[in-house]
């Protein structure tokens, strides 16, 4: 060999079992495992093209020196790899247009049954009604997959009159399309196949491994039974194996950077992440898995010294703005949308702030006099919880003091008004202000009763720092009441802007405490609920000690007939955008930490590799039909296997290298590290989360993860086949395929709600931990 060639290859450090070369390393050709694989047939011979370089590393733009014929094979050898590629490419966009097809078929069969509501379609179609019928509401994930759900509802003619309340709700009599709406979240699951075998294919491994991941998400029991309803599941795998796929089409261009197919795929990338995120928070899950492969990226850049620092900025740059900016950008986009459908007032009201309620139409507050005076009519409204305001009605406890209830109520209603007094004596005839320190009565205006507390347990809190809050007295007019009726007013916060409500009681703009004159204790609520005697409404109580955002009240709106005409009025103020925004996003998060009541088919993570249970989705009336959500026990098993296999496998690995023994598997270990260790990052991102959450969970929490757990079989497959001939890892490959088809033909009465046999259904409870019941 020619010493130019030599030293050029000792200079340049060219990687084998890459599909590419590094950054760093420009534009030379590297003959890699995935693309022998589509020239040879045996693993020699894969190996031999690979190891053997014969001058293919050679730059495009420099002469060597070996005259025209090594020039003439060069070019010969590039129009080769570009034609193999091409072809190669066409062939895999055929297979994936028929894998989606055969999806079609498999995951839309019978989508019209059952004829009616599923189990979480009563959540989801709900909320497509409400945005067809512009009703503001609450619910703890982002908005872009109920909002596309509400689109296909909207273009299938849906009107929004059904309500989707209880599950098994007839669809046929009212007229719900129903049918359109599933098959658009159908297609978003089915796509899911296709965007498996590309993903696997773009990674650079062989069509074998491609059609194994694309099949057993295909028959995948659990993922069609999900993603034939009206759910927000769909959506979100979708665009999750879709971001997959565009991150794995970006690291195939990182040779090429800042060209244009560089920058497509990476910006396709964040946009993936942004409608990933906008589903669910699980999207979340999915930016972190990209951003430890970016932050690898980042540090392979900068670790080579002959990168220069301002190019690793432009690559670091590049990465923030379509990998960060663009995802937080069209999640913030989503909302907005999601406001601007939703203008109306309706039932998640009671879960905002009253400056968030303003902003929505049918809530809108009248303006109100900004002082208090003796004599004034008030609403006064709890600070901390979402109870809403005091409360009063003529039924009475039926435990403790047996006096009138108090209540926090959260809708606006004539028993919300109380009437501010002195501590002795009528009202003033002038207007005097209500102080910070005066000792006051609050008297309910309806019922003429005044509020009043005393040493006696409360119904629900039944604690010695707790007293009963009530109203006591008599319809009469002239009746003095008690020294329990007294409260002292203690401002102790106030509206900067506003130095007068330091010092004086002022709407809005003041808050305060009312501390119980004789016993030292603060009026407080908190989110415990009274029975059906106290419809369901909040507790009130008088805590000795408190803690502060529980015991603070402030005056939502007065009235006054003694006032002059050209009082000073006052309304909560509007916000903006971004301030709803995080709200929102913070009574998501907070109602989301809230939902720890038990499910009778709820499951806990450690539970869904393996299997141990499902969900019972439907029951039909009819004898043996009913829908319960499990998957297909080989694919979880043998994807939980590869998993666990890929970890073992890198311990010991490890383990070896401390012993100054290198595995390196005549150079595939590379080449397969970086795949199956992106799918295991991405499986142990969206599976381990889950066991900081004390939330209700079920299984279908676990199909992201699944999904990469796919993934990564696929990769193991490929390796533990890699010395077989082409023909050979077919017929494997097939034959695995066939096994997973036999599985899931025995579950698939309970996948799509077919009736079978008492027997059949015995049968197939291969675990006894599978609760679906068999009698029903």
């Amino acid at each position: 060999m020619d010493s130019r060639v030599r030293n050029y290859q000792g200079d340049h450090n060219i990687t084998i079992g890459s599909d590419s070369p590094s950054d760093a390393e420009g534009p030379y050709y590297t003959q890699s495992y995935s693309s022998a694989n589509e020239k040879y047939d045996s693993f020699r011979q894969r190996r031999r093209d690979v190891n053997r370089h014969n001058g293919q590393y050679k730059h495009y733009n420099e002469d060597l020196g070996l005259g025209v014929d090594y020039d003439n094979s060069y070019v010969k050898a590039a129009r080769k790899r570009t034609a193999l590629e091409d072809q190669s490419r066409k062939r895999d966009l055929k297979i994936a247009a028929a894998l989606t097809v055969w999806a079609c078929y498999i995951r839309l069969w019978k989508i019209w049954q059952p004829a009616s509501v599923v189990f979480d379609e009563v959540h989801f179609g709900g909320f497509a009604s409400k945005y067809i019928r512009t009703r503001f509401f609450m619910d703890v994930h982002p908005p872009l997959a109920k909002m596309l759900i509400a689109l296909a509802a909207k273009l299938a003619g849906f009107d929004g009159g059904f309500d989707f309340k209880d599950i098994g709700k007839d669809y046929l009599e009212p007229g719900v399309p129903y049918v359109p709406i599933r098959l658009f979240c159908g297609f978003c699951g089915l796509l899911v196949v296709p965007v498996a075998y590309m993903t696997i294919r773009g990674s650079g491994h062989s069509i074998a491994a491609a059609l194994l991941a694309a099949f057993f998400v295909c028959y995948e029991n659990g993922l069609i039974a999900n993603n034939r309803l009206i759910l927000l599941d769909p959506p979100l795998l979708f665009f999750t194996s879709a971001t997959v796929l565009m991150w794995v089409n970006f690291h195939n261009q990182k040779n090429r950077p800042f060209q244009f197919w560089w920058w497509t795929w990476l910006a396709m990338t964040g946009v993936g992440l942004g409608l990933t995120v906008s589903c669910k928070w699980v999207g979340l899950f999915t930016i972190a898995t990209i951003g430890c492969s970016t932050i690898k990226g980042l540090l392979d850049i900068w670790a080579n010294v002959r990168i220069p620092i301002h190019e690793f900025l432009r690559h670091f740059m590049a990465r923030a703005v379509c990998l960060i900016i663009l995802p937080l950008a069209i999640y913030m986009l989503m909302f907005e949308i999601h406001f601007i459908s939703l203008p109306n007032t309706g039932e998640g009201d009671g879960f905002m702030s009253p400056e968030f309620q303003q902003t929505l139409s049918g809530h809108a507050m009248v303006d109100s006099p900004v002082d208090i005076a003796y004599g004034s009519k008030v609403y006064i409204r709890h600070i901390e919880t979402h109870g809403g305001y005091l409360h009063s009605h003529p039924h009475n406890y039926p435990t403790g003091s047996k006096q009138q209830q108090l209540t926090l109520y959260p809708h606006k209603d004539d028993n919300n008004w109380w009437t501010i007094t002195k501590q002795y004596g009528s009202n003033p005839t002038e207007i005097e202000w209500v102080q910070n320190g005066d000792i006051v009565r609050i008297e309910h205006t309806s019922t003429n009763k005044r509020l009043h507390s005393h040493d006696v347990r409360p119904p629900m809190t039944d604690v010695e720092y707790h007293n009963e809050v009530s109203c006591y007295g008599t319809n009469e007019l002239d009746f003095q009441g008690d020294a329990n009726d007294f409260w002292r007013v203690q401002i102790l916060d106030h509206d900067k802007r506003d130095p007068e409500a330091q010092h004086r009681l002022r709407t809005l703009n003041s808050k305060f405490q009312l501390v119980h004159v004789n016993t030292n204790c603060a009026l407080f609520s908190h989110g415990v609920k009274l029975p059906e005697w106290g419809y369901g409404q909040q507790e009130v109580t008088c805590i000795k000690d408190g803690k502060k955002p529980k015991t603070m009240w402030y005056i939502e709106s007065s009235e006054n007939e003694n006032l002059p005409e050209d009082t000073e009025l006052v309304n909560y103020r509007k916000p903006g955008f971004f301030s709803k925004f995080a709200e929102l996003n913070q009574v998501m998060w907070n109602t989301n930490k809230g939902l720890t009541d038990s499910h009778p088919y709820d499951s806990r993570p450690q539970h869904w590799p393996w299997l141990r249970r499902g969900i019972n989705f439907w029951g039909g009336g009819e004898l043996h039909r009913h829908i319960y959500l499990l998957g297909n026990p080989l694919v979880y098993w043998t994807s939980s296997l590869a998993i666990a296999l890929y970890l073992v496998s890198k311990v010991l690995c490890l383990f070896l290298e401390k012993r100054g023994i290198n595995i390196e598997m005549g150079g595939l270990r590379k080449f397969y590290d970086e795949s199956a260790g992106f799918f295991f990052i991405g499986w142990l991102l969206h599976y381990t989360p889950f066991f900081l959450m004390g939330r209700q969970l079920f299984l279908h929490h676990y199909m992201p993860a699944l999904y990469f757990a796919i993934l990564a079989l696929a990769v193991t497959f490929d390796l533990a086949t890699i010395r077989m001939p082409n023909r050979r890892r077919i017929m494997v490959a097939s034959g695995a395929i066939m096994v997973i088809i036999f599985a899931y033909r025995r579950f698939i009465p309970i996948t799509y709600g077919e009736p079978w046999t008492q027997s059949k259904c015995e049968n197939a409870k291969w675990l006894k931990t599978w609760d679906f019941d068999c009698n029903q």
